[in-house]
């Protein structure tokens, strides 16, 4: 039992600590200051704790949209609770591939990366290449795909320097609070209203179909899918 504490208390002194040494920067320090007192009204006016709750993504490429969802630490739930616009797009519906194919990816990610001195004012990086686009992509895969400000990109999703101060800190916050990992999800699209007419003969059916499951399964209980990649490369819910 003594073990367990101090386990559970390393985690949240590493947590706090997280936190702690983002907003020594500058741009993360300003980000906290002229965004978190509203962001902090605006999570206790959904239900939950600014100071125990999880933060979780979703992308959809062709209608430009960036989704932002709350649970809290106890509860496996999540609620909406932003909706920004990408502010630009690169390459065309479909996969990340191969390093300069200008596409951003579309499958299940998580953040791996926190730069508060990014090139493009604040960025979050997530973990592609996955090991289903080591399977499925061809080397040199590329890499450095990120969340961040700005309006441009190549295969990245630029929110503007004004609205990635709001996702940074969520998640900086939501990292402090001990969500050890942020998931972040990438869709071609939203699969509540494509017409799969139009792309029957697309040879991205198969992982469009394997998003649309994960997406559909999240829409219905709230709770974020556990997905498991195949030898082939293919995303697989359980």
């Amino acid at each position: 039992m003594k073990v367990f504490i101090f386990i559970l208390i390393t985690i949240s002194a590493f947590a706090q600590n997280f936190k702690t040494e983002q907003v020594k920067f500058e741009r993360v320090n300003a980000a906290f200051d002229s965004k978190w007192p509203q962001l902090k009204k605006d999570i206790i006016s959904k239900g939950y704790n600014p100071n125990s709750f999880r933060v979780f993504f979703r992308i959809y490429k062709k209608e430009k949209r960036f989704e932002v969802y709350l649970s809290s630490l106890k509860k496996e739930h999540f609620t909406l609770f932003k909706t920004y616009p990408i502010a630009a797009s690169s390459g065309v519906l479909g996969p990340k591939r191969t390093e300069g194919d200008l596409q951003v990816p579309e499958g299940y990610y998580h953040i791996n990366v926190f730069n508060p001195q990014s090139n493009f004012y604040l960025s979050l990086g997530i973990n592609y290449p996955n090991a289903a686009d080591n399977i499925k992509g061809k080397k040199p895969l590329g890499g450095d795909i990120y969340i961040h400000g700005a309006e441009v990109t190549i295969g990245c999703v630029p929110l503007t320097d004004d609205k990635i101060k709001e996702v940074y800190a969520l998640a900086v916050q939501a990292r402090s609070n001990g969500q050890n990992k942020i998931y972040a999800h990438f869709y071609p699209f939203d699969f509540n209203t494509v017409d799969w007419k139009t792309y029957s003969k697309n040879p991205n059916m198969t992982l469009w179909k394997s998003l649309e499951k994960g997406a559909t399964q999240f829409e219905k209980n709230r709770k974020i899918p556990f997905v498991k990649i195949s030898k082939e490369g293919d995303y697989e819910l359980e």
